[in-house]
């Protein structure tokens, strides 16, 4: 049954439920709701990156810290075009384009992001795209152009945002998420653990994502990638076993959603991913960068699929399944 009234107690009571039973229920959600065994194979680039005026704690792209990362201009489109063939080549059906801006503006950048969206559209892969905040003209402008998703994530609780990110706020996130639903764009929104949160931060943003209107098309689970030169530099890198949590709970909260095993999984074991898998993850990034930051080579990705008896998804699965029948 999909909910949208669940109360906080009811997501605090899931998150806390012991961890084989908690895996229990999702996997059996999971295969309710899912083809066992399927994962999407996405791939995300940077098409502009560093140079952002944002101050969010976890970012190397962040102007105002001083990380390895280097600046560069918005991509050309024949540039990303290759760079989406070369993905659909490499198995992936969805292709994310991320550009490290506060805001989309309506000038000559964004013009030529509305021809990439065209061009990638035109290959047959689901397009997204993450450019930071946008109006509702913009969103429209972006799903006539043939965009499939948005990725906005919430990042943390509405309570602990302010401690990662002052130079937006929690309500700026939640209106460009209204003005992507607005124009009829799959919302991909999750967030990030390992920044210093507690659980009650985990679980409130858990219920704040089920209980929209409309759950997410798709939830990335990010672990924090601590980054030299960041605030978050030092934070310890997150256990498997919360991550297995998040995504279990987030799994029976939004059944229907695409929940995505996205940032840190460079760092997993093929048992850690199964895990993951297990507990209702049936999304992932593939190639050997998520924006900037390291990610496994299509290879391994390839073997692990092999191993673990994973078919990839093909994309637009869920128009396909609800088209109208012909004679």
């Amino acid at each position: 049954m999909i909910r949208n009234d669940w109360t906080l107690n009811e997501v605090r009571d899931i998150y806390n439920l012991p961890l084989l039973p908690l895996i229990h229920r999702a996997s059996a959600v999971h295969q309710q709701y899912h083809t066992a065994g399927e994962v999407q194979v996405c791939t995300l680039l940077s098409i502009k990156t560093g140079g952002c005026p944002e101050d969010c704690a976890y970012c190397p792209q962040a102007a105002r810290y001083h990380t390895d990362v280097e600046a560069h201009k918005l991509l050309t489109y024949e540039e990303v075009i290759e760079k989406a063939l070369e993905a659909k080549n490499n198995g992936s059906t969805r292709f994310c384009m991320g550009a490290a801006w506060r805001n989309v503006r309506d000038n000559s950048d964004f013009d030529r992001v509305i021809e990439m969206v065209k061009g990638v559209n035109a290959l047959g892969m689901e397009v997204c795209c993450t450019l930071g905040m946008l109006t509702e003209q913009q969103a429209m402008r972006l799903k006539e152009a043939g965009l499939y998703a948005y990725n906005h994530n919430l990042d943390t609780s509405d309570t602990y945002y302010g401690e990662i990110i002052t130079t937006r706020t929690y309500a700026d996130r939640l209106e460009t998420l209204e003005h992507v639903e607005r124009a009829g764009i799959s919302v991909c929104c999750g967030g990030i653990i390992g920044l210093g949160e507690s659980d009650e931060d985990r679980i409130r943003m858990l219920h704040t994502l089920a209980t929209r209107s409309r759950h997410p098309e798709s939830v990335p689970v990010n672990a924090l990638v601590p980054v030299k030169g960041t605030p978050l530099a030092d934070r310890p890198r997150v256990r498997i076993w919360d991550m297995v949590r998040m995504i279990a709970t987030a799994r029976i909260l939004m059944p229907k959603a695409m929940v995505r095993l996205s940032a840190g999984r460079n760092e997993m074991s093929y048992e850690q991913q199964a895990l993951c898998f297990l507990a209702g993850a049936n999304s992932i990034f593939a190639g050997e960068k998520l924006l900037t930051t390291p990610n496994p080579q299509t290879d391994s990705d390839r073997a692990m699929f092999e191993l673990l008896g994973i078919t990839p998804r093909e994309s637009f699965k869920h128009e396909k399944q609800n088209a109208p029948c012909c004679d």
